[in-house]
């Protein structure tokens, strides 16, 4: 899959990713807004699994794309169905290089993945879960058209510090 946004390039993710994911995941600020299987330090042997998983072959349920900037891997995104009484619900998630924050990228990622995860997956619900300490991705979803649904009070444990969880939501 190939997708041009406004200011990047959202493609499969491919083995030769691996020096350029070590080099922008690899930041814990990065890493303090992600859930725990995103790994802080991020080294060769995460970027070669998550690889592994992320580029292979056949159409999985979870579609993983890279986010392209000047030809390299500088993040990621996307989206993950969800199962049992949630099967029609599936959830975005991304992140990107801190060198490239405040760009619009990650804007212009989310809004052109809504409509391909609304055709590719069976769903009425797209959400995101976000970390009460991170306005700047509520600010991406908001921009996008997603509504903020609930606070889940003290739902994250994350190094060391406990949070609420915003619930973002949008409706096909």
């Amino acid at each position: 899959m190939r997708i041009i946004t406004r200011s990047s390039v959202l493609r499969d993710w491919t083995p030769g990713d691996a020096i350029s994911l070590v080099k922008h995941a690899d930041n814990p600020r990065i890493a303090g807004m992600m859930r725990d299987a995103f790994p802080s330090p991020y080294t060769p042997g995460d970027a070669k699994r998550f690889l592994a998983t992320a580029s292979s072959p056949g159409p999985g349920p979870n579609l993983f794309l890279a986010i392209e900037k000047d030809g390299e891997a500088v993040g990621g995104i996307g989206i993950h169905p969800l199962d049992d009484v949630r099967r029609r619900s599936a959830e975005i998630g991304y992140w990107l290089s801190e060198d490239f924050w405040g760009q619009g990228i990650v804007t212009d990622a989310v809004a052109l993945m809504i409509p391909v995860a609304f055709e590719r997956y069976d769903i009425v619900r797209l959400q995101a879960g976000i970390f009460s300490n991170n306005s700047a991705s509520m600010r991406v979803l908001e921009k996008c058209g997603f509504t903020r649904e609930a606070v889940h009070r003290n739902a994250i444990w994350k190094n060391g510090t406990l949070l609420d969880e915003v619930m973002y939501v949008y409706f096909g």
